[in-house]
């Protein structure tokens, strides 16, 4: 499943004038049957909202005070995210008389007209506050406080992503929160500016609406939104031949299975580096299988293995457990006869951790013809039913094994030589190979790209450069001090020795 967390705001959205209707209950719990994590996020203070919503239990998190408490309805307990109300503030509003004033363990609520009367009182206190509107409501919260981070802090108790979830809302208050997720959902009778925002809008009224979408998230997991998600596309490169005037050209985080190829040293592993940036800079996470130590300057990732001790399953799939750590898996110190097999345990456990969290959401395999090749070597079933994120990068596609090649949706070849390789690809997986006149030859530093079951020709590229400098293959090198026979030095002006010859001269 892609959405594995159905975050709903309260009024107006699951509840008509504060009540929730049968109907929409009934949706929930068959959207928490459906192995789901129901999370309610409301303006409401936690007992005003467990006064009008007794069934407040149906849901597995709720984010209160508009993102200033997080309360576990299974143990009760209660986490306060904000700092508590100013009373400096309190007690200026009730010498104002301003009512209804009601104070949460960190929101100060009241309602329209009163909104100058509050932002006067701030001002004059000097405090550091934000006021939040939703429809007549005023909220007076700590600076950074919101629904998408009260969401955000109900998802990681959870060990979810804002990848894997959706939200529903109506009002000002809930722009924030369809932002935060894969899927921002506004329903028919919310704001038009939250509408606007929105990914999609439902048919339905309030409940109504929560009931279409649960209805579609059970049986088909939303997939027909999914060309509705541009939002979150990944960009590697420019179209054409990086004149500057060139199209974003992007892969979609969710469902594709990539073959990237080139010769050594095309820059086939160049784009990936930019890839892996760009998924780290949205949150995507991914784990990378990388052989030959290539990834170890990936930025963010955490590269677990060295020359000197392989990476351990356990280790990696304890880290991606948390959902903002993405792995590189060093497998130089792997003997190269136990590498196939290792790669098989650590699919099935990420495959298992996969089932239940979503995550990764990319999974990548260097050396692909190494560690996946034609013949005898165990393809684990991962990989041969093709999950969502993959992408696999070779020298030669041609000796990966055929049951993983049969998945591939999309294939991205880099440098010269390009023409070819496409025809070769076509002929794996049974295509039919465009004319290279048809959609150009690719010089160096270009690249093609080729949705090749949606596409009939391949698009020509300039890659997008990585923001951090490679250091292609540095790990396979050694390093050590030779002897003073087997030496030599640069010499400076009189045939004197250069200043870092001399200092390794003094540190012998």
């Amino acid at each position: 499943m892609r959405y594995l967390a159905f975050a709903t705001d309260y009024d107006g959205t699951l509840a008509h004038h504060g009540l929730v209707p049968e109907a929409a209950l009934k949706a929930l719990k068959r959207a928490k049957e459906s192995g789901r994590q129901l999370i309610l996020v409301t303006g409401r203070e936690l007992e005003d909202l467990m006064k009008v919503f007794p069934e407040y239990a149906v849901f597995d998190r709720i984010v209160a005070e508009n993102g200033a408490l997080l309360f576990c309805p299974a143990t009760r307990e209660e986490t306060v995210l904000g700092e508590a109300p100013s009373p400096a503030l309190v007690k200026r509003l009730k010498e104002l008389g301003v009512t209804p004033l009601s104070v949460g363990r960190s929101i100060v609520a009241t309602w329209s007209p009163n909104e100058q009367v509050v932002l006067d009182a701030i001002r004059a206190l000097g405090l550091e506050l934000q006021v939040i509107f939703n429809k007549g409501a005023v909220m007076v919260l700590p600076s950074g406080i919101n629904k998408a981070s009260g969401l955000r802090a109900a998802l990681a108790e959870l060990s979810l992503s804002s990848h894997n979830a959706l939200a529903i809302g109506d009002a000002e208050n809930d722009h924030a929160l369809i932002s935060e997720c894969e899927l921002g959902i506004a329903v028919s009778n919310a704001l038009p500016t939250l509408q606007e925002r929105a990914d999609w809008v439902t048919r339905g009224v309030a409940s109504e609406g929560v009931c279409e979408i649960i209805e579609d998230l059970v049986t088909s997991d939303l997939i027909g939104l999914q060309p509705r998600l541009a939002r979150h596309d990944v960009a590697i490169g420019t179209s054409g031949d990086g004149d500057g005037d060139g199209k974003p050209v992007t892969l979609h985080p969710y469902g594709r299975r990539v073959l990237l190829c080139g010769a050594s040293g095309s820059g086939k592993s160049t784009l990936a580096t930019a890839f892996f940036e760009a998924l780290l800079e949205k949150h995507y996470q991914f784990c990378l299988v990388d052989p030959e130590g290539d990834f170890d300057a990936v930025e963010a990732a955490l590269v677990l293995g060295d020359q000197q001790k392989a990476p351990n399953v356990d280790e990696i799939v304890g880290v991606l457990k948390s959902a903002d750590k993405s792995v590189v898996a060093n497998l130089i110190a792997v003997p190269f006869d136990e590498r196939n097999a290792f790669l098989v345990q650590l699919l099935a456990r990420c495959s298992e951790l996969r089932a239940r969290t979503g995550r990764p959401h990319w999974f990548v395999i260097d050396e692909a013809h190494h560690m996946i090749p034609e013949g005898d070597v165990k393809v684990p079933d991962p990989i041969a039913y093709a999950p969502s994120g993959l992408m696999l990068i070779t020298v030669h596609p041609e000796r990966i094994a055929k049951s993983v090649l049969a998945n591939i949706d999309t294939l991205i070849v880099v440098g010269q030589g390009a023409h070819e390789a496409v025809e070769s690809f076509a002929k794996l997986v049974g295509a039919k190979a465009p004319l290279e006149a048809d959609y150009g030859t690719v010089g160096s530093g270009q690249a093609l790209i080729w949705a090749w079951r949606d596409e009939p020709l391949p698009r020509l590229f300039t890659p997008a450069p990585p923001k951090l400098t490679r250091h292609r293959h540095r790990r396979k090198y050694a390093a050590g001090e030779l002897g003073e026979d087997k030496s030599f030095f640069f010499r400076g002006p009189h045939d004197q020795p250069d200043a870092v010859s001399a200092d390794r001269r003094r540190r012998r």
